[in-house]
């Protein structure tokens, strides 16, 4: 039972480590100025019905979705394209843009 508990700690630990690499945000909102507000929008609200929404993602979440598109164990036409070129300090940055971006939820009237 210790060992299952532990596999996920573990894996976690080290997804959480990725994102330290920059960590510039404003970096990461001039990357995502010139190449992802098109589809993302800059306050990472989708622009296109087919783009996922990006504002108050977990960073975490964001550097492993995008190093999956750019080796390729993701796939999206559009995706795939625009990633191939990203650094790893591209990726940290971007993350931490969208990922710093507060969003509010509300709940529909009852």
């Amino acid at each position: 039972m210790k060992r299952m508990f532990c596999v996920p700690l573990l894996m976690a630990a080290a997804l959480g480590v990725t994102p330290a690499l920059a960590q510039d945000a404003k970096a990461g909102r001039a990357k995502a100025s010139a190449q992802c507000a098109v589809c993302h929008g800059m306050d990472g609200i989708a622009q296109l019905p087919t783009a996922a929404n990006l504002a108050g993602q977990q960073e975490v979440y964001l550097v492993k979705a995008l190093e999956d598109f750019r080796a390729g164990r993701r796939v999206n036409e559009m995706m795939t394209v625009v990633s191939k070129d990203l650094t790893d300090a591209d990726i940290a940055n971007l993350a931490a843009w969208y990922g710093s971006i507060k969003i509010t939820v509300q709940l529909p009237a009852r």
